[in-house]
């Protein structure tokens, strides 16, 4: 599994529109072969900073999968435009887990 993380820090006072395209894109980014799951968390310190967390199965499901979709172009017509500066994005593998 790898999961890929990005800081999303959204333009001050499009918070509320942003949550709002977000709930309609995360339905575009789930539906896509090697999606497991996913969380937009809100900063507590920083009201316009979100973080994303996507698991996928692959690296590739990401990279090559979505980002050379035709979904993508939705996703970046109802997300991208919030973001200043534009996120970094970055990929994960497990080290250790706990499994409580």
């Amino acid at each position: 599994m790898i999961l890929e993380v990005a800081i999303l820090d959204v333009k001050a006072g499009d918070e509320t529109a942003f949550e709002q395209a977000f709930g309609e894109a995360q339905e575009i980014i789930a539906s896509m072969p090697g999606y497991l799951s996913h969380q937009l968390q809100n900063c507590i310190e920083k009201p316009n900073r979100y973080i994303l967390l996507v698991n996928w199965q692959h690296l590739e499901d990401h990279t090559v999968g979505f980002r050379k979709s035709e979904q993508y172009q939705q996703w970046r017509a109802l997300l991208h435009h919030f973001y200043d500066p534009f996120p970094e994005v970055e990929h994960y593998t497990s080290v250790y887990e706990n499994r409580d």
